[in-house]
């Protein structure tokens, strides 16, 4: 009988899943300190998500399952606040109690980030195709989550966004150009040059 997955595809299955049953738990480890009501129903709603997530995954793996992750769908998107607005100072926490919303969402965005990147590299060592699929979706959704936290963090001010001169925007973004399209319809620096003997 031939193998159902790969050895690789075991391993960052595994890690997956280990990872996501972490992220579970540290999500229940911190609800208790949320106290801004706009965060605790986008933790409520990101942690019954990822619960689901977790158990439509392992039944997927049992034979169960979907063919894919339901993608996740942030209630709004807001615009973003650029530049700094006089950022608070952060230290760590000399005790539990001082734990806030900033802490929790900030641990949320991290999580979220590190699911991300832990997902899409897993879905590069599959083979299966469906496997593969589920978990680049999954990262997607991990992306997904992280920028609602990422808006909440932005709208209060937790989570601020540098700026540089508009001149040095432009300077940096203007180097980049595409190349010209030649008589052939290929790039003008992909023709062939003439071989020279």
């Amino acid at each position: 009988m031939a193998a159902q997955y790969g050895a690789h595809e075991v391993m960052e299955i595994h890690e997956v899943l280990a990872t996501e049953i972490d992220a579970i738990n540290t999500f229940q480890l911190y609800r208790p300190h949320v106290q801004d009501p706009q965060l605790a129903q986008i933790l409520d709603n990101q942690l019954q998500f990822m619960t689901n997530g977790y158990h439509s995954f392992v039944q997927l793996l049992g034979g169960q399952g979907m063919n894919q992750a339901v993608p996740y769908r942030a209630p709004k998107n807001v615009a973003p606040v650029y530049g700094l607005r006089q950022p608070a100072p952060v230290a760590p926490n000399t005790s539990m109690q001082q734990m806030d919303d900033r802490d929790v969402a900030c641990a949320m965005l991290n999580c979220h980030k590190s699911g991300a990147s832990k997902k899409m590299l897993a879905a590069l060592e599959c083979a299966d195709p469906q496997i593969r699929r589920t978990l680049q979706e999954c990262a997607i959704n991990c992306s997904e989550q992280a920028y609602e936290v990422w808006q909440y963090m932005n709208q209060k001010g937790y989570y601020q966004v540098p700026t540089m001169k508009e001149v040095t925007t432009q300077t940096m973004l203007n180097t980049f150009t595409a190349p010209f399209i030649g008589e052939a319809g290929q790039p003008s620096s992909m023709r062939q040059l003439p071989q020279r003997f």
